[in-house]
This record gives structure tokens, sequence and C-alpha cells, in this order.
């Protein structure tokens, strides 16, 4: 049997609405980075978490503490979202401080299936980002 975690990206999660489906349709469906577990092997999803948002001050200090959330659960491996897995800058980081602090884990960069490149992921992305909307101050002015 394998336990496992998946990491999801804040951005992606909060400020882009994923709800993580594809990872997890992947996941059932032993495909993408999940490919790697035998058909006949329990694979149990432990549970998702967020990262902290990108780093300030505390770097990965923040990431560890979530971690550490899922780790008290014994998973045997934590999956970095592909949204984290394309878009962060910190993904080498965070996986480097996630293996020396919890040796005992497997860090996988990826879930779902790939059917996009990196690159037109990340062009897609960045214009859902810069899309205009309106915010609170637009309403005060009545701009909205």
């Amino acid at each position: 049997m394998a336990r496992i975690g998946i990491l999801t990206c804040s951005n992606a999660t909060q400020d882009l609405g994923c709800s993580s489906v594809s990872c997890l349709a992947d996941s059932r469906k032993r495909k993408g980075a999940f490919a790697r577990y035998p058909e006949d092997e329990n694979l149990t999803l432990v549970g998702i978490i967020n990262c902290p948002g990108c780093p300030t001050l505390t770097g990965a200090d923040k990431l560890l503490q979530r971690i550490r959330a899922l780790t008290e659960f014994h998973i045997d491996a934590i999956h970095f979202t592909y949204c984290i897995k394309s878009l962060c800058p910190f993904k080498e980081k965070y996986k480097k401080a996630l293996e020396e602090t919890f040796p005992e884990i497997r860090i996988i960069l990826g879930t779902h299936e790939e059917h996009i490149t990196p690159e037109e992921f990340r062009q897609r992305v960045k214009k859902l980002f810069l899309q205009p909307r309106l915010s609170m101050p637009d309403v005060i002015l009545g701009k909205d």
C-alpha cells in the first residue's frame, strides 16, 4: 500500500479556482505521475495541502509546518501538483527542504497527465492572472 499526500499551489487553488480534479482523477486512474504505482497496489490519498504561498522571510519553514501535518499520518510520498511543477520558481528549494527534513518520504514532481507543453501552460495561466477584473475600489468609486 502506498500512502500519498498532494501539495497544491496556493495561487492556482485560491486565485484561479483549481479544485485538483485532474490530479485526483489521474491518481485513481494511475495516469501521469501516478503511473509509477502498480495497479494492484492500494493507493491511499491521505490528504491535500496548499503551499503557504510564495516565500517571504520564512522561506520553506511555513511549508515544512504544513507538510508535517501530513507526515503525522505516515505518508510514503508527496506529489507536487503539475501547477507547482510547471509554475513554481521555488519548487527545487521546497523539494530539497522536504527531502532533508523528511528523508523517508519520496518527493515527486507532478500529478496528472500533461496535455500541453509546460511553456504553453505557463502562458495560459499568466493570461488568467492578468485578465482585467473588478476590485473593491472599483465598486467604491462606482467604476463597476
